[in-house]
């Protein structure tokens, strides 16, 4: 925050009157990273400064060092349909596709940051972009209706493709991006898929939200941590208390990143004492990822 303090000038200093009336200007700190969820939420500036403010205007995304979401933040995770803001949690991660550059702006206006969620691993036969994905690189359907494995070898064809779906995230003003399904060398995808496959692949979708200036969550993927840690912001993960994989999570929270953890079907009494241990931003939700959720 800029502040001028001007000096006073007297009357019988006429002679120092050039320099006792100047100006002086100083910055004030930055604000603390992580928004505060109030009622009204913080005005939203017209344009942002150079720096970044603390709270991102519905025009898009800080420039500078993307966001990144400190250990313990709340949050809410809601695919299906576009976003309902009722829950008072400072970050919502919601569909990249079904929210519109308003659904962001409301939340920003509400103190609140925004993550886009866009399937990175996967073709889906039910987006808008649908046809520019070659068939070649569909290939084992994934267990959902409607989708298919890419094969992640062919940089060449799904670097364009990604670019323009982030491209999509930062014109509707998110301030992260989360890309589902970044493990694919783990699952039977049609494609002779390595571990060194998966790391380049998931450091170009890096690269991709870093150059956009938008922070980048790491999804599962708990094998690849040690190597991919210094390319994410922070990491989203499914069912790590039901498969006693927690601590696989940990050099996110060492690092000041946040873990956006969720189970199914587990009770809370079952997984937060865990969670709350490790630092984690835990949560019980509904497999349709509808509004609803249980919170540690």
């Amino acid at each position: 925050m800029n502040r001028t303090l001007p000096l006073m000038c007297t009357a019988v200093a006429l002679l120092l009157l050039a320099t006792a009336c100047s100006s002086d200007s100083s910055d004030g700190a930055d604000g603390p990273d992580e928004p505060q969820p109030t009622a009204s939420g913080p005005a939203a500036p017209t344009a942002p400064a150079p720096s970044g403010p603390a709270t991102p205007s519905p025009s898009g995304p800080a420039k500078g060092k993307p966001w990144q979401p400190k250990p313990g933040t709340a949050w809410q995770w809601q695919l299906n349909g576009r976003v309902d803001s009722g829950p008072d949690v400072p970050v919502y991660d919601i569909d990249g596709f079904e929210n519109t550059a308003a659904d962001v702006a409301k939340l920003h206006r509400q103190g609140r940051r925004a993550i886009c969620y866009i399937n990175a691993g996967a073709w889906e036969n039910f987006r808008p972009d649908k046809d520019a994905f070659p068939r070649e690189v569909q290939g084992e359907n994934n267990g959902w209706e409607g989708e298919r494995w890419l094969d992640i070898r062919r940089i060449d064809v799904l670097r364009p493709l990604m670019e323009r779906r982030f491209d999509m995230c930062r014109e509707k003003g998110f301030d992260a991006v989360e890309p589902d399904l970044m493990d694919g060398y783990l699952n039977k995808t049609g494609f002779p898929l390595s571990a060194g496959d998966q790391l380049a692949y998931n450091r170009m979708v890096s690269r991709i939200a870093h150059a956009r200036g938008l922070a980048v969550g790491l999804k599962n993927d708990l094998q690849q941590i040690p190597e991919l840690l210094p390319d994410f912001d922070f990491a989203v993960n499914e069912q790590c208390a039901q498969f006693d994989e927690c601590n696989q999570l940990t050099p996110f929270v060492k690092a000041g990143k946040a873990v956006f953890h969720v189970e199914y079907a587990l009770p809370t009494s079952d997984f937060c004492a865990e969670s709350d241990k490790l630092g984690l931003s835990s949560m019980r939700k509904n497999l349709k990822l509808d509004t609803w959720r249980q919170p540690c």
